[in-house]
Protein backbone atom coordinates (compact mmCIF):
# COMPACT_ATOMS: atom_id res chain seq x y z
CA UNK A 1 0.00 0.00 0.00
CA UNK A 2 1.19 3.20 -1.12
CA UNK A 3 -0.68 5.79 1.17
CA UNK A 4 0.93 7.33 4.43
CA UNK A 5 0.06 5.58 7.54
CA UNK A 6 0.13 6.69 11.53
CA UNK A 7 0.30 4.05 13.97
CA UNK A 8 0.08 4.99 17.63
CA UNK A 9 -0.94 3.63 21.19
CA UNK A 10 -3.96 4.37 22.47
CA UNK A 11 -4.28 4.48 26.06
CA UNK A 12 -8.47 4.28 25.93
CA UNK A 13 -8.13 1.84 23.66
CA UNK A 14 -5.66 -0.49 25.09
CA UNK A 15 -4.82 -0.70 21.27
CA UNK A 16 -2.39 0.21 18.96
CA UNK A 17 -3.96 2.17 16.21
CA UNK A 18 -3.59 2.68 12.61
CA UNK A 19 -4.70 5.15 10.34
CA UNK A 20 -4.36 5.99 7.02
CA UNK A 21 -5.38 10.11 6.83
CA UNK A 22 -5.91 10.18 2.73
CA UNK A 23 -8.94 7.59 3.07
CA UNK A 24 -11.23 9.61 5.19
CA UNK A 25 -11.99 7.50 8.31
CA UNK A 26 -9.95 4.90 7.39
CA UNK A 27 -8.11 3.49 10.96
CA UNK A 28 -8.39 0.12 12.46
CA UNK A 29 -6.40 -1.17 15.52
CA UNK A 30 -5.04 -4.53 16.58
CA UNK A 31 -3.16 -5.50 20.17
CA UNK A 32 0.26 -5.27 18.84
CA UNK A 33 1.62 -2.71 15.92
CA UNK A 34 2.08 -5.30 13.54
CA UNK A 35 -1.66 -6.34 13.30
CA UNK A 36 -2.68 -3.08 13.59
CA UNK A 37 -0.80 -2.40 10.11
CA UNK A 38 -2.23 -5.58 8.76
CA UNK A 39 -5.57 -4.59 9.73
CA UNK A 40 -5.51 -1.62 8.02
CA UNK A 41 -4.18 -2.41 5.06
CA UNK A 42 -7.41 -4.84 5.04
CA UNK A 43 -9.48 -1.91 5.68
CA UNK A 44 -8.32 0.36 2.87
CA UNK A 45 -8.36 -1.97 0.72
CA UNK A 46 -12.04 -2.62 1.44
CA UNK A 47 -12.74 1.34 1.76
CA UNK A 48 -10.94 1.64 -2.19
CA UNK A 49 -13.50 -1.17 -3.03
CA UNK A 50 -16.11 -0.05 -2.09
CA UNK A 51 -15.54 3.85 -3.15
CA UNK A 52 -14.92 2.27 -6.78
CA UNK A 53 -18.33 0.32 -6.67
CA UNK A 54 -20.16 3.66 -5.93
CA UNK A 55 -18.70 5.34 -8.33
CA UNK A 56 -16.50 7.51 -5.54
CA UNK A 57 -13.06 9.11 -6.14
CA UNK A 58 -10.28 7.29 -4.69
CA UNK A 59 -7.29 9.35 -4.17
CA UNK A 60 -4.10 9.12 -5.14
CA UNK A 61 -1.51 8.37 -2.81
CA UNK A 62 0.51 11.33 -2.14
CA UNK A 63 3.11 9.60 -0.05
CA UNK A 64 4.68 11.34 3.43
CA UNK A 65 2.38 13.68 4.18
CA UNK A 66 4.04 17.03 5.09
CA UNK A 67 2.48 18.87 8.33
CA UNK A 68 3.58 22.77 9.23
Amino acid sequence: MKYEIILYWSEDDNAYIAEVPELAGCMADGPSAGEALRNVEIIAQEWIETAQELGRPVPVPKGRLKYA
